[in-house]
C-alpha cells in the first residue's frame, strides 16, 4: 500500500506547444450547475489518463482539467459547468494561488474504491453508494467474507456505513423483531461466522474490524458514516473483555468490562461509556445526539472549519465546499462528543450549539480515517423504509460534497521521484 503524500507543486496542464485555452476550469462555487457530477467528471478524466488539479480554497474547491474534446463532451453529457481558460486568465489564476491561502493539488491516479455492504443491500441503503452511482464513479461491493478471504490491499479507499461491528444488529430487534429483513440479516451473518469458524457474530465482526484497522495502518484510506464510526471503535477496544460474549447472547455486559476496554486499539475515540440498558437503541456515549433515547438532541446545523491549503492540505481538501454551514441529519450515530476524541484527531466540522463534532479526520500508521456522523445528508430523519433520495433533486448538496471530497482524496499522490 502506497503512502498518501499530498504534492504542493503546481502542475501545468497545458502541454508544450498546445494552446493555453486547452485548460478547463470546473468551478465549484454557486456557478456550478451540478456539483456532484463534477466529481464524476474529474474521476473519469483521471481514469482516462488525463491530468487534473484540485484548486483548494478557490471558488469552493474548483478543478482544472485539460480542454480535450472527450472531457468537454463528458461535461456536456453530465450537465457539469466548465469554462475555457485563456493563457492570460490561467496565468492570473496561478499567481493568485501562489500568493493566497490556496493550493493547486495534482490528482494523478483514479483510486480503487470499495464499499463494505451486505450482498443484498440496495444502492439507496447507503449515501455513499448513492453518491458514487450518481457521479458515475466505479466501485466494488465487499462484505465480511471478502475481507477475511481476500483482504483489502487492492483498494485505495474503503467505505463503511451502517454496519454494527459489535454484532448487535444495531439493536433493531427492539423495534423490528420478526421482520423478514432482520431475520435474513441474522441468518446471513451467522452463516458467515460459521463458515470462518467463529463462535458468534460479534467475534466475526471484531475480526473484520481488526482487518480494517490493519488496512488503515498499512496505508489505506477509510471513510465511515453512521453506526460504522462508533461501533468499529467499540469492537476494536473490546478485545480481551467479555463484551463480545454479552453482545452475542443479548445479556447486558458486566459494567466492569468498560474498565478493561483497550482504547489504544481504537481509531478515533477513547474512554467511552457503554449504554448497558438493553431496552435502549444506543451503543455508547460517543454519539452526541442519542437519537433513539429519551435524551435525544434536536437537529441543528454544523459548520465546516477553515484550513490553510498550504499548511494543512488534507483537512482543506476534505472540507472543500460552496457552503460552510450545512443542515444536520440523523443517523443511529449522528455526531461525536468532543471529550471522546483521541488527542490528534482533527475536527473538520462541528455543531457548537450542543458542543459536538460532526466530521473528523485522523491518522493511523501510514493511512488515515475520516468519520462523518449521520446517515443521509439529504434525508434528515431517515426512517427504515423511507424512499430513496433522488440526487438529481440535490445536485448541489454540500453534505454529499463531503462524501465525494473523500472519494477524490486518494487521487492526490506523490509522483515517483527521479533519481
Amino acid at each position: 500500500m502506497k503512502r498518501l503524500i499530498v504534492v504542493y507543486a503546481v502542475l501545468a496542464l497545458a502541454a508544450p506547444g498546445h494552446s493555453a485555452a486547452q485548460t478547463l476550469l470546473v468551478p465549484m462555487d454557486d456557478q456550478q450547475a451540478n456539483h456532484l457530477r463534477a466529481y464524476g467528471l474529474v474521476y473519469q478524466s483521471i481514469e482516462a489518463g488525463e491530468r487534473a488539479e484540485w484548486l483548494l480554497n478557490y471558488r469552493g474547491g474548483s478543478f482544472l482539467l485539460p480542454g480535450v474534446e472527450h472531457v468537454k463532451r463528458s461535461a456536456a453529457l453530465l450537465g457539469v459547468t466548465v469554462d475555457d481558460l485563456t493563457g492570460a486568465r490561467l496565468a492570473s489564476l496561478r499567481a493568485l494561488i501562489e500568493e493566497s491561502n490556496m493550493e493547486a493539488v495534482p490528482l494523478e491516479k483514479a483510486p480503487g474504491v470499495a464499499v463494505y455492504t451486505p450482498p443484498n443491500s440496495s444502492p439507496w441503503d447507503d449515501a455513499v453508494t448513492l453518491a458514487l452511482e450518481y457521479a458515475g464513479i466505479p466501485y466494488e461491493r465487499i462484505w465480511d467474507d471478502d475481507v477475511l478471504r481476500d483482504g483489502l490491499d487492492r483498494y485505495d479507499w474503503l467505505h463503511l456505513h451502517h454496519e454494527d461491528f459489535t454484532g448487535q444488529y444495531s439493536k433493531f430487534y427492539l423495534g423490528y423483531a420478526g421482520s423478514d429483513w432482520l431475520r435474513d440479516e441474522v441468518q446471513r451473518n451467522e452463516a458467515v461466522a460459521s463458515e470462518f469458524g467463529f463462535v458468534s457474530v460479534p467475534e466475526l465482526k471484531r475480526a473484520v474490524a481488526e482487518a480494517i484497522r490493519s488496512y488503515v495502518e498499512a496505508g489505506g484510506l477509510l471513510f465511515a458514516m453512521c453506526t460504522a464510526t462508533e461501533t468499529l471503535d467499540l469492537a476494536l477496544a473490546a478485545a480481551n473483555t467479555d463484551l463480545a460474549a454479552s453482545f452475542a447472547d443479548g445479556t447486558p455486559p458486566d459494567p466492569s468490562a468498560e474498565d478493561r476496554m483497550i482504547w489504544e486499539r481504537a481509531l478515533a475515540f477513547t474512554d467511552a461509556r457503554l449504554v448497558l440498558d438493553g431496552a435502549l437503541s444506543a451503543f455508547s456515549d460517543i454519539d452526541g445526539h442519542q437519537v433513539n433515547t429519551p435524551w435525544r438532541q434536536p437537529l441543528g446545523s454544523f459548520e465546516l472549519f477553515d484550513f490553510s491549503a498550504k499548511i494543512d492540505p488534507v483537512p482543506a481538501m476534505l472540507t472543500q465546499s460552496h457552503e460552510r454551514v450545512i443542515p444536520d441529519f440523523y443517523g443511529l450515530t449522528t455526531s461525536f462528543k468532543r471529550e471522546r476524541l483521541k488527542p490528534g484527531v482533527v475536527g473538520l466540522g462541528s455543531d457548537e450549539a450542543i458542543g459536538v463534532v460532526k466530521y473528523l479526520h485522523g491518522q493511523l500508521g501510514e493511512g488515515s480515517f475520516t468519520f462523518l456522523g449521520g446517515h443521509d445528508p439529504e434525508d434528515p430523519q431517515h426512517l427504515v423504509g423511507d424512499s430513496p433520495t433522488d440526487l438529481d433533486l440535490h445536485r448541489s448538496s454540500a453534505g454529499y460534497r463531503l462524501i465525494l471530497n473523500n472519494v477524490l482524496y486518494p487521487a492526490a499522490r506523490k509522483k515517483a521521484l527521479k533519481t
